[in-house]
C-alpha cells in the first residue's frame, strides 16, 4: 500500500554567527562569518522527502531530513502554533542556520 506524501517547503529564516564561541574555541576564527551557502528568505520546495534539494548543504540536510519526512507523511509538532510546520536548525553551532519547514500541497 503506497503512502500519500505532501510536498515540503523549506525557508531560510536566519543565519547566525557566534563570534564569541569562534574566538574562544576555534584555532583560526579569522574570516569566519555566517554561512555563505544560504541567504535569508531563500526557499526550497521538496517534491520528495528522500532527496536533498539541489544546492542544499549536506550537513544541514542531515539535520532536517527526519523532520521533513515526519511533516510530509502527515505528522504535526504539538508544540507548534500552526499544524504542518516546524522550526529546525543546522548543528553548525558556530554559524547555525534556522529553517522553517512547512507541509504544502
Amino acid at each position: 500500500m503506497a503512502m500519500d506524501m505532501s510536498k515540503c517547503k523549506i525557508t531560510v529564516l536566519q543565519r547566525r554567527f557566534h563570534k564569541e564561541l569562534a574566538d574562544e574555541f576555534m584555532k583560526d576564527p579569522e574570516g569566519f562569518a555566517p554561512c555563505e551557502r544560504f541567504r535569508e528568505g531563500q526557499e526550497f520546495i521538496l517534491e520528495s522527502p528522500f532527496e536533498m534539494p539541489e544546492g542544499f548543504c549536506p550537513w544541514a540536510w542531515g539535520d532536517l531530513r527526519h523532520e521533513v519526512l515526519a511533516l510530509t507523511t502527515g505528522s504535526d509538532m504539538p508544540w507548534m502554533k500552526q499544524s504542518g510546520t516546524s522550526i529546525m536548525g543546522c548543528t553548525d553551532w558556530f554559524r547555525p542556520v534556522i529553517f522553517k519547514l512547512e507541509r504544502i500541497g
